[in-house]
């Protein structure tokens, strides 16, 4: 062994020792020193998460840590951090484009950041039923280009596109039924100008605000109202300051799963690929987890007095929101493209 390489090797070791000391978690790469069978280090990939250890995804990740492990005898795992513990999603995301995050799920509006024909999947009443949005997140071929459109100017690649629920509105003032009901709301919504746009046609004023802030501004005041699924109302508790919360069935909007383009790319050509081919079954894992996740949030949300409003005028909301629908897709051919292949796929799976 040459002497540089034991040099490396020692100060390795002691950086690794001094981050143990103060809780830090492994070395610049975002590996974790840590026995592989006595071969060497396992590189541990951090993967940041938004929700809770509750949450499908989380459990859909924590296997893709142990099923990569098992894939590359113990070269690579995962660890996820839920809660936002490795920060806000657009904090995150940056760490992602550096590099010092390896893995995160995001929410599909903040990719708009970095390529806007990503809005297309984000566009309200876009997909009619799950079987439908299904079809096209699978189509490897139809989202190639997409999904490595910001491999080269952000360093991202994605891994998957996921099922995250339909977004609903809530709020704590009084069940929603038609657009008139949200006049003057402050409805918090992720940070993206097509969904600011969205809420506003839909006749609210829109708060962009990180998930983190909402149940403060919540219990606070600052807002009136937000929108999501019913796992995020009741996993963060919104539940217990927004009683009201009715189907607009506004949004079928994705999360997707990242990872940095620079830890792919320094795998090992054979690890990579067992990293990849793992995609899809963690993609399945965390489709079929959201369904029973959702009813078992309804009724915990019920169990402390929330109140679901099904009454709902969606063509009133759909028609208000059209114009930001039409902008959007007709800007290219690109995605012209994904919303012809979204209608043929909404053709073959229509609504329940």
């Amino acid at each position: 062994m040459k002497l540089s390489k034991v040099i490396l090797t020692g100060v390795v070791g002691l950086v690794s020792l001094g981050l143990a000391a103060c809780g830090g978690g492994g070395s610049s790469s975002g590996s974790t020193p840590a026995t592989d069978g006595g071969s060497g280090e396992q590189i541990v990939f951090k993967l940041a998460f938004n929700q809770t250890d509750q949450h499908p995804q989380y459990k859909a990740g924590v296997e893709f840590g142990k099923r990569l492990e098992e894939a590359t005898d113990g070269r690579y795992s995962i660890k996820v951090y839920p809660n936002e513990q490795l920060g806000t999603q657009s904090d995150v995301i940056q760490n992602l484009s550096n590099g010092t995050v390896e893995l995160m799920y995001v929410g599909g509006p903040v990719m708009e950041g970095f390529n806007k024909d990503f809005a297309v999947y984000n566009l309200p009443y876009m997909f009619d039923s799950v079987d439908a949005q299904h079809q096209i997140f699978r189509d490897t071929e139809l989202n190639a280009d997409l999904f490595k459109s910001v491999e080269e100017s952000k360093n991202i690649t994605v891994l998957a596109a996921l099922f995250a629920g339909v977004r609903n509105i809530y709020n704590s003032k009084q069940a929603v039924r038609t657009p008139d009901d949200l006049t003057g709301m402050k409805i918090r919504v992720q940070q993206s100008d097509s969904q600011v746009r969205m809420i506003e046609l839909m006749g609210a004023v829109a708060s962009p605000m990180g998930q983190g802030d909402v149940y403060s501004a919540l219990q606070t005041g600052v807002l009136d109202g937000a929108e999501n699924n019913e796992t995020v109302y009741n996993a963060l508790k919104h539940d217990e300051v927004a009683k009201f919360y009715s189907y607009t069935r506004h949004l079928m909007i994705p999360d997707y799963l990242l990872i940095s383009s620079k830890a792919l790319n320094t795998m090992p050509e054979a690890d990579r690929q067992a990293l990849l081919d793992l995609v899809p079954e963690i993609q399945k894992m965390a489709d079929d987890g959201f369904q029973d996740f959702i009813k078992k949030s309804i009724d915990s949300s019920k169990s402390i007095g929330a109140q679901f409003n099904d009454d709902v005028d969606t063509a009133a909301f759909k028609e208000r929101v059209q114009p930001l629908v039409d902008e959007t897709v007709n800007a290219n051919d690109v995605r012209k493209t994904l919303y012809a292949a979204i209608q043929e796929a909404n053709a073959a799976h229509p609504a329940g």
